[in-house]
């Protein structure tokens, strides 16, 4: 089944502001006003966001108790540990959390994150009391723990304080934990909930900042907090969390940043993927720069992405970043087995709502990836898991792009048979013995198809119909200067009618290239369709043919060129 393409167009003219210099496209303007920006204020403050407008951390919930706890332990050379997630959120949050720590005039700051594979998620009790033997008084936490209560209650009887911050949303009550920042936590009014973990551990140390600097006793320094906005971009920006407000103006100033970075290792890495000498888009991060740390945690192979993020000598970082993309070709190796496998399994495979596979053979740290190829495929909820020794299945679950449905209420008809399940509508884990698969397969079925009873139409939101000689340096110049695009604020997605595709070329994975032009041939362009779906392929039977085609506008480095190329979402054969 296809999707739904719906416009969502306005006849709204935006105002131009006055900080506007040059040519404003027509197009950019639609774009705005498809998205609810026309009046000349709402448009200023979207393009030209300052950073002294951000709220104020003192805002947040349970912040000014939590600095002062941090200024006490300063005071009394007490041995502060950063607890942050093993993801690329929690370590970046660990990272400029620490970084901003030692550059206040702490003299040391350990830092402690769990194992993915072998430890797994969550504020873990055990590592609690090993932190405690080591000498350690006071536990920052970074991206975890808001549910976290046997390990908050090991550390109060311990005499260790736990200063909780987290955005993740809180079980039925709030861990006891010395003090709680969670922009989430269902009293705390600060209107930042939006904040991915690292961003409240940014806001930490933006409150941390003032009041050393307020506070007598303590130490000021000059250093500036923009030197760890390339971590909070990092952050923000694989974890998905809303480009909204605070996050845009954050991570628009943070792009410059991380593209400009003197870190070893991350500047290492962007040299490796040919990411330097030029803006970075939040796709780059996302698409490029980011799987690469985020295989690392996922193998386990010896070196996490702490160790790039915090690596400061630049021939280390060069001969740790060949291992890095070594790491990312073994992820891929596994992945690319382990979907062969999972599609052989799934040819008898009985239900029409969503589909299920387990095997011996799926490495735990790439079941999620695999999951998300499954939905592309099968255009159905995917769950897959992999099959430990001891009979326990470890899995994730992954909603198709566009449709509504929640994974988590899925598996809550379910819960007597999992051993724990949690996560988001779109994207969440599991644990389940493998003698309970069957039950919870029927109970899937049972949920799944209810849903289908009463069904809802796939739909894709596009912002404008646009026409191939809309598309020009100039226009991709204002398009760029939008951005930063991410989740709550996508990429503007724009709709070609009656494109001709001239010919099409397979490339390496599957990915195809197409040569489009106008109906009447007059411009022609580069467009990718990357990973398609057999809908898709089945579609572009016809070359040369006619096709509708929603599109992304991207730029394509290669040997050296710059070029427009048009990423395309989806196609169907022009009527």
């Amino acid at each position: 089944m296809g999707y739904l393409w719906t416009a969502r167009e306005s006849e709204a003219t935006v105002e131009v502001p006055s900080l506007v210099e040059g040519a404003f496209p027509n197009l950019i303007g639609k774009i705005l006003a498809a998205r609810g920006y026309s009046a000349s204020s709402e448009v200023e403050r979207l393009l030209f966001p300052k950073l002294s407008e951000m709220k104020d951390p003192l805002l947040l919930k349970g912040m000014s108790q939590a600095l002062e706890r941090i200024g006490q332990a300063f005071l009394n050379s007490e041995k502060i540990c950063i607890y942050a997630d093993f993801d690329l959120d929690g370590t970046s949050g660990l990272a400029l959390l620490k970084t901003g720590l030692l550059a206040l005039g702490f003299p040391d700051v350990l830092h402690y994150q769990p194992k993915r594979l072998s430890e797994g998620y969550g504020f873990h009790a055990a590592a609690v009391e090993d932190l405690h033997k080591s000498g350690v008084t006071v536990i920052i936490t970074v991206d975890v723990g808001i549910t976290a209560h046997a390990a908050v209650d090991r550390a109060r009887e311990l005499g260790v304080d736990v200063i909780l911050t987290d955005h993740h949303l809180p079980a039925d009550s709030i861990p006891n934990a010395y003090v709680v920042v969670n922009p989430n936590q269902g009293t705390c009014e600060s209107g930042l909930g939006y904040l991915c973990g690292a961003g409240v551990a940014f806001y930490l140390l933006r409150g941390l900042k003032r009041y050393f600097h307020d506070h007598p006793q303590l130490p000021k320094s000059d250093w500036d907090l923009k030197e760890v906005l390339d971590y909070f971009t990092i952050g923000t920006l694989t974890d998905m969390v809303p480009l909204v407000d605070d996050n845009r103006v954050l991570v628009k100033h943070g792009l410059v940043k991380l593209a400009e970075t003197k870190r070893a290792g991350l500047r290492a890495l962007l040299e490796e993927l040919d990411l330097v000498g030029r803006p970075l888009t939040s796709q780059d991060v996302a698409i490029r720069f980011a799987p690469k740390l985020n295989a690392l945690s996922r193998m386990e192979s010896g070196i996490l992405p702490i160790d790039i993020f915090l690596l400061d000598d630049p021939a280390q970082a060069r001969e740790m970043v060949r291992q890095v993309m070594k790491n990312n070709s073994t992820r891929v190796q596994l992945q690319s087995d382990a979907e062969t496998e999972a599609m052989a399994l799934l040819q008898d495979w009985p239900h029409q709502d969503f589909v299920f596979v387990a095997s011996t053979n799926f490495h735990r740290g790439v079941v999620g990836l695999i999951a998300t190829k499954l939905t592309q495929v099968y255009n159905k909820p995917a769950f897959v898991g992999s099959v430990g020794s001891d009979g326990m299945i470890v899995g994730s679950a992954r909603l198709p792009q566009g449709q509504e449905a929640c994974l988590v209420e899925a598996m809550a008809t379910a819960q007597e048979l999992l051993s724990r399940f949690g996560g988001h509508s779109a994207a969440a884990g599991f644990e389940i013995a493998e003698a309970r698969v069957s039950p919870f397969i029927e109970k899937l079925a049972a949920h799944f198809s209810d849903l289908r009873e009463k069904p809802k139409p796939l739909e894709i939101h596009y912002d404008v119909t646009a026409s191939l000689s809309d598309v020009n340096t100039g226009l991709m110049k204002w398009h760029d200067f939008v951005g930063p695009f991410g989740a709550g604020f996508s990429i503007p997605l724009l709709h070609f009618s009656g494109v001709r595709v001239l010919s099409k070329r397979e490339l390496k994975g599957g990915h195809l290239r197409l040569k489009v032009a106008d109906s009447n041939g007059d411009v022609t362009a580069e467009a990718l369709l990357f990973t398609p779906t057999p809908r898709q392929l089945s579609t572009l039977q016809e070359v040369p043919g006619s096709y509708d085609i929603l599109g992304e506008l991207q730029w394509n480095y290669f040997a050296g060129q710059k070029t427009i190329q048009i990423l395309i979402r989806d196609l169907k054969v022009a009527q």
